[in-house]
């Protein structure tokens, strides 16, 4: 009899725990990356989903069910722990003079996603959202799981799942709307500026006597005798 996935993890075996990142790595890095809206930060969420999967490997029940909705639960555990310590470390960065400016590559990978306004719109959305509401919407909407598996994840009741998908929906569409909005005149906001000034620059009178190459054409035309004598 071939034993399950389930309880080859649970009994801590490596090869099964190679086939679980193999199947679900990607899996979980999409979930972390719609909840940070960071490729680098959800790379970090990946390995400490798996980290903290191989130490709570004991606590994965019997059964033949996939282990999907268990890794997204600890994922989000491990999110909220990282947005924690995010949040502490930008409380003690503000408190030390500001280093020089370093290019934020994880940055510039995630502008290069398909849906990047999108998705930079409905992260400030979400972070307008209740943190349970957040996470009811990524793992019933966003990871396709139903409320009971969602509830399970969430190591909630099915009812409150419910009840924070409810009003995240609700909110969220609206709230995506107006951050696309704001996005889009600020764009072009900066736009009209960047073509008031180059119109100012076009415009501007050069100071008498110093226009491009005045100096070199008065002293063409002035006679050789003339300008010995002016020296």
């Amino acid at each position: 009899m071939e034993i399950s996935l389930r309880a080859r993890v649970r009994a801590g075996d490596p090869d099964a725990f190679g086939q679980l990142f193999d199947e679900h790595a990607s899996v979980v890095h999409r979930h972390a990356v719609r909840m940070t809206g960071d490729w680098g930060t959800a790379d970090d969420i990946v390995s400490l989903t798996f980290l903290e999967a191989w130490r709570l490997r004991e606590r994965v029940l019997p059964g033949d069910d996939s282990l999907r909705p268990w890794l997204l639960g600890i994922a989000t555990n491990v999110t909220r722990n990282t947005a924690r310590a995010a949040r502490r470390h930008q409380a003690a960065v503000v408190r030390i003079p500001p280093p020089d400016p370093v290019p934020d590559f994880a940055d510039e990978v995630t502008r290069r996603m398909a849906d990047t306004e999108e998705l930079a719109a409905a992260q400030r959305a979400l972070r307008k959202l209740r943190r349970g509401e957040r996470e009811a919407f990524t793992l019933c909407v966003w990871e396709g799981l139903d409320a009971a598996t969602a509830a399970t994840a969430l190591g909630v009741a099915v009812g409150t799942v419910r009840s924070r998908l409810s009003r995240a929906r609700k909110r969220l569409r609206k709230l995506t709307d107006l951050e696309l909005g704001q996005s889009q005149k600020q764009e072009q906001e900066q736009e009209q500026k960047h073509k008031q000034e180059q119109a100012r620059e076009t415009q501007r009178p050069a100071p008498v006597g110093q226009s491009p190459g005045s100096r070199r054409q008065a002293a063409r035309s002035t006679p050789k005798s003339t300008q010995e004598k002016t020296r």
